[in-house]
């Protein structure tokens, strides 16, 4: 176990360029070890989960070769290899869950394995739609290990029963191979990162009477890319920005899609000013650099409400807002959050367990949290449970206590942003 120190800091002052979107990430490994060709994938991510994701595709017959500021693929051409291994996983839910549809279609037998957390995560969200579409797949009690033994699939029309980028996913990359044209409808919005990564790479999906079209038997051709700025490693630092009334940060070619920004809104709504800079689009999706900086007099004095379709948006940033929840000047309200509780932790449990730990008010609900305002802490020990975004957010909270703040587990920040501390102290002199 490695344990950080954070010290209290005086203001938070200076730029960054982030590691590429873990998100995207992903899923232009997937793509590209399924298509025809060698795609070279600019800032791909840094941390261990999207590597997880390459090294599958190894296993599956791809070439994966790393150069220093970009990863080359290889694809299949469509035709995965029998692994001679179980596909690891490692922490990486992303991976499972979207690889499960990405070789469902395959006429071989996987079976996909991974960590201790992530073997206590569910998938019997994605066994439902794959098994509908034909696909032959035993859990173990309803978790990884999971068998997939593979062969031909059919379309079908799907409405996700859960808010989930991963499930809509795992339905796109398995109606992409399937015998006619799968539907998929969603409640609620998700990420589209899917959707953007595989037009680049060809494929042709539609959008009509609020349901997404995917024709199956298509082919994939590789590409060259950039992967965007991960705007959720970025939320920790715009975080951090709500805590110095000085602040100034400038984060260079950030992620801005749409169905993720609302981010930029709730730091905005919480008391920072921000301003977007040199928007482009690429692949479909939008980047562009954000300057941020404090500005108190714009934070309500009502506790913050997230909750809904903005709480499906938040999942991954919601700790860290929590986290620093106690210095704003109202507080935020968390609702509709469940899905926290079967992250790589109890996201909810631990967040409130750890805000008591540096003496804060907070409430903890079956799905959310209740975190007053105004509120000063101490530093404290945290309980990281192993968890990269509860090690990463309250090192956040630990810049603004009143003594020092020791992170228990702090290497599981190494699974979306290995980088992380090492800038922490760039931008926070003590």
């Amino acid at each position: 176990m490695t344990i950080e120190i954070i010290r209290p800091a005086r203001t938070l002052q200076g730029s960054l360029v982030l590691p590429g979107d873990k998100s995207i990430s992903h899923r232009y490994a997937m793509l590209a070890g399924l298509a025809e060709g060698t795609s070279r994938l600019a800032n791909f991510s840094t941390g261990a989960d999207p590597h997880s994701s390459l090294a599958c595709m190894a296993a599956l017959g791809a070439k994966i070769v790393e150069q220093e500021k970009h990863v080359e693929v290889t694809g299949v051409a469509g035709s995965f290899s029998q692994p001679l291994e179980a596909l690891d996983c490692g922490n990486s839910g992303s991976t499972m869950r979207m690889l499960a549809g990405l070789i469902a279609a395959h006429p071989h037998t996987f079976t996909l394995v991974g960590d201790d957390s992530l073997t206590q995560r569910p998938m019997e969200r994605i066994r439902k739609p794959l098994a509908q579409m034909g696909a032959n797949l035993t859990l173990t009690d309803g978790h990884a290990p999971i068998t997939i033994r593979g062969g031909a699939l059919h379309a079908i029309d799907f409405a996700t029963p859960i808010p989930s980028a991963q499930v809509k996913t795992a339905v796109l990359f398995a109606g992409l191979q399937a015998t006619g044209t799968t539907s998929l409808s969603e409640a609620i919005l998700t990420r589209d990162h899917s959707e953007h990564a595989l037009r680049a790479f060809g494929a042709t999906l539609t959008r009509r009477d609020g349901r997404l079209l995917i024709a199956g038997g298509q082919k994939l051709r590789a590409i060259d890319a950039t992967v965007p700025g991960d705007l959720s490693s970025a939320a920790f630092f715009l975080c951090a920005a709500l805590l110095f009334p000085d602040s100034n940060l400038i984060l260079d070619a950030v992620g801005l899609n749409p169905t993720r920004s609302a981010l930029l809104d709730v730091v905005a709504a919480l008391g920072a000013k921000i301003r977007l800079l040199n928007v482009e689009e690429h692949h479909g999706e939008l980047v562009g650099t954000i300057q941020v900086n404090a500005n108190p007099a714009g934070a309500p004095a009502q506790p913050f409400l997230i909750s809904g379709a903005l709480t499906a948006q938040l999942i991954d940033e919601l700790p860290v807002l929590a986290a620093v929840a106690p210095y704003t000047r109202g507080g935020i309200i968390v609702r509709d959050a469940q899905e926290l509780r079967v992250k790589e932790s109890d996201r909810i449990a631990l967040v409130a367990s750890n805000l008591q730990a540096m003496g804060a008010q907070v409430t903890e609900r079956a799905d959310g949290l209740e975190i007053p305002g105004g509120q000063t802490l101490h530093g404290a020990t945290i309980d990281s449970g192993a968890d990269h975004r509860i090690a990463m957010a309250f090192s956040i909270a630990g810049l603004r206590a009143t003594s020092e703040t020791e992170i228990q587990g702090a290497e599981a920040a190494s699974i979306s942003f290995p980088e992380f501390f090492t800038h922490l102290k760039t931008l926070c002199p003590e």
